[in-house]
């Protein structure tokens, strides 16, 4: 059903007890992460490889939790050469939308 995340990890880490802490996770997800990682052009624009950095680290284990493993690794490929990564940005801005996408989806069913 979804490309990007994946329904039973999310319930792996949150439980499938609580709606209201999925979805309270979920969000946190959303308006953290997320959108920080969706901020990254700009810093790329002003190379400011640091703050992308912490970014991309500080991200990382969000996408494990809702089984984002393919945003995860390119995530991880990005911190290795962060200066050099500006074309693997452009895939993860690609992806972030799909999971942006795919976890309002999945928090309408929750």
């Amino acid at each position: 059903m979804y490309q990007l995340i994946s329904e039973q990890s999310i319930y792996q880490y949150f439980g499938d007890d609580d709606p209201d802490l999925i979805k309270s996770m979920i969000q946190i997800i959303l308006t953290s992460n997320i959108h920080d990682l969706k901020e990254l052009t700009q810093f790329y624009e002003s190379n400011d490889f640091v703050t992308i950095k912490k970014r991309i680290h500080k991200a990382k284990p969000s996408m494990s939790y809702i089984g984002a493993q393919s945003t995860r690794k390119l995530i991880e490929k990005i911190e290795e050469n962060v200066e050099d990564s500006l074309d693997l940005n452009a895939q993860l801005q690609s992806n972030l939308s799909k999971i942006e996408e795919e976890l309002h989806d999945f928090l309408k069913s929750v």
